[in-house]
């Protein structure tokens, strides 16, 4: 039994890896997040690997419209969905389209689960391009740093993260 599943896998494992996802693919997928502050961008990739519970989130923040920012974390805290899933419930805007566009959601847990260094290099790239493009620069909601050669987005504030919505061409 315990060959025939080390043979499977090793059958399994090529077929797998062939699925990876093309470097255009991450570029589309990550492109609308790619600008998020850091933490953020963090949750949001792991929330992603959890599509079921996101959707889930996303019918409770609905049903739950007076609650918001850490509030709505607070309060959802015996829910028994992932971390990064209820940190996003501070987001409803940004949980509602994860649901909504549940396949895009659902490609990319698929993809940082998969392809972790390729997708986070992905962000790099996007990011660099964005910079060279003058469309991403430091402001008063956003800290934009250099770290050893990767790009860091920050809150300015610590209390106030900003979502940011921009055109991802």
């Amino acid at each position: 039994l315990v060959a025939a599943l080390v043979l499977l896998w090793m059958v399994a494992a090529p077929a797998h890896a062939q699925d990876s996802f093309r470097d255009e693919e991450l570029d589309q997928m990550l492109a609308p997040i790619a600008l998020y502050p850091d933490a953020l961008l963090s949750q949001v990739l792991m929330a992603s690997t959890y599509p079921l519970e996101v959707v889930e989130a996303a019918r409770w923040s609905r049903a739950h419209p007076g609650l918001q920012g850490d509030e709505a974390v607070r309060v959802a805290q015996d829910k028994d969905w992932d971390p990064s899933v209820k940190s996003l419930l501070a987001f409803p805007d940004l949980l509602a389209r994860m649901d909504e566009q549940l396949d895009w959601t659902k490609r990319l847990g698929d993809a940082f689960l998969e392809q972790e260094p390729h997708v986070m290099e992905t962000v790099q790239q996007l990011r660099r391009r964005a910079r060279a493009a003058g469309q991403l620069a430091p402001d008063e909601r956003l800290s934009v740093a250099d770290d050893g050669g990767s790009i860091v987005i920050e809150p300015a504030s610590p209390q106030v993260v900003y979502v940011p919505y921009y055109d991802p061409l």
